[in-house]
């Protein structure tokens, strides 16, 4: 006799548990608009009712009801008996002056430029052309050289998303070997900063184009690292700076195809010391159906760039065309991990 298990309550017929999938986008919109009215930011102080969230932000108040609503129903915000909302865990997230605010990056991801490039996916998929160049005719670089308040504000979300990642790389690395670090396409130094500060002998290269670097020394400052760091402008494809012994590049190589990543790894390998280490900080894609966060990013890489996250095999390739040798992958607590190369 075949033994058959009850059904969890957590279980769904198939046609509801589409359904929710189906209408995921909802929420994410929903959140947007709180994350761009600045919501989380005016509850800080505790609760407060719908009218005068509506009037802080200047918007219709039985509009903004509904949307709050809808994300008290799944935990972000909470609503009381009286109307009124406060922050939750979740929606602490999206406050502007936590370390790890995630404000800027649902701004960027959910309303700005990724939304519209997104609704182009299916013309990427007949053609392979990049759907952010359809949606904004021109590469998504070149739309932020002219939109300089996009580009800040991309540079935010980067800054704002990458500080628990910083943790994990810190706490699954150890740099007290490197005497001097090249960060390729650092932006505004958040990490290069976070490994300076962790290892006070080492010295440090800040590398990104102009106006990234720009924005960038002022952190060098407040982060008290300004005599150790230097701040580097440039194009990784034309050279990076030589020297190091270490070059860590986190979340460039996705952005790219083949081609144009073996560009940059070359640069890396002709800039180092000859005993110097390549590493690339960049989600690993699994094989087979496990979920993993990197199959997502990888859809946003074929809408935004072009570019593609990687299999471990398919990273092992691109070293070897660079001139390096995959040495290790190594996983941290979030769903990067750090893949070293060295010198062949």
């Amino acid at each position: 006799m075949t033994e058959h298990n009850p059904p969890s309550k957590t279980d769904v017929p198939a046609s509801v548990a589409m359904l929710q999938m189906i209408s995921g986008f909802w929420i994410s919109r929903a959140i947007y608009v709180a994350a761009k009215l600045g919501i989380a930011d005016h509850l800080r102080d505790g609760h407060r009712t719908v009218n005068e969230l509506a009037a802080a932000t200047g918007t219709h108040a039985p509009s903004l009801y509904r949307v709050l609503r809808a994300l008290a129903s799944v935990g972000i915000f909470s609503e009381d008996e009286k109307r009124r909302f406060a922050l939750t865990s979740l929606a602490e997230t999206l406050r502007t002056d936590v370390p790890d605010s995630l404000r800027a990056f649902a701004t960027v991801e959910l309303g700005e430029e990724h939304y519209p490039a997104w609704g182009e996916l299916l013309h990427t998929v007949k053609t392979s052309e990049i759907a952010f160049d359809r949606a904004f005719g021109m590469p998504v670089w070149k739309f932020f050289e002219q939109n300089p308040e996009n580009a800040k504000t991309f540079n935010d979300a980067m800054t704002g998303f990458t500080l628990a990642v910083n943790d994990a790389v810190l706490s699954s690395y150890d740099f007290s070997s490197s005497k001097k670090i090249v960060d390729v396409g650092g932006g505004h130094g958040s990490l290069i900063a976070s490994i300076l500060k962790a290892n006070p002998k080492m010295r440090g290269v800040l590398f990104d184009a102009p106006p990234v670097i720009e924005g960038a020394r002022h952190r060098i400052r407040d982060e008290g690292i300004a005599e150790r760091c230097e701040a580097v402008a440039g194009d990784f494809f034309e050279s990076v700076p030589s020297g190091g012994d270490a070059y860590i590049v986190k979340w460039i190589i996705h952005d790219w195809n083949d081609e144009r990543s073996v560009s940059i790894l070359k640069n890396c390998h002709r800039a180092m010391a000859e005993n110097g280490r390549l590493l690339l900080v960049e989600a690993v894609v699994p094989h087979g159906s496990q979920p993993h966060f990197s199959k997502y990013m990888d859809l946003n890489m074929l809408v935004m760039t072009g570019g593609r996250e990687r299999t471990e095999d398919e990273y092992r390739a691109l070293l070897e065309a660079s001139g390096f040798r995959l040495r290790r992958i190594i996983p941290t607590e979030s769903p990067m991990s750090i893949i070293e190369g060295e010198r062949e």
